[in-house]
């Protein structure tokens, strides 16, 4: 029971903001100026099958700790971090919450939002 308890508290300790693909596309929509997109792809992504946000900000990954006083106008809005598939995002989102803003990973990142699209 004991081991049981901690394996709760560990996971909920190493729980990541998330914002969905349905609530970006809805924030998008509602033109929702309390929050950006942060697309961390390579530009050659942005031009793949995958394409890209309309008005997305585009730092990619490797440069995006030299490249944050760019996003300082943006530090009291929430950030919705995308990438192909929610990984690279949700390292960049670890970066951007431990530098104070308000960042959240879009699990399933672009594969996701073109489904959604879909349906």
């Amino acid at each position: 029971m004991v081991l049981a308890g901690f394996m709760f508290f560990n996971s909920q300790a190493q729980e990541r903001p998330v914002i969905t693909v349905d609530e970006i596309i809805a924030k998008s929509a509602a033109s929702d100026t309390t929050f950006i997109i942060l697309d961390v792809r390579t530009p050659e992504e942005l031009k793949g099958p995958l394409g890209k946000i309309d008005g997305v900000i585009n730092i990619p990954l490797q440069e995006l700790e030299a490249r944050l006083p760019e996003l300082k106008p943006y530090k009291g809005k929430e950030i919705a971090v995308i990438c192909r598939s929610g990984n690279r995002s949700r390292y960049a989102t670890d970066i951007l919450n431990k530098k104070g803003f308000d960042a959240r990973n879009v699990p399933g990142g672009m594969i996701e939002y073109r489904k959604s699209l879909q349906k």
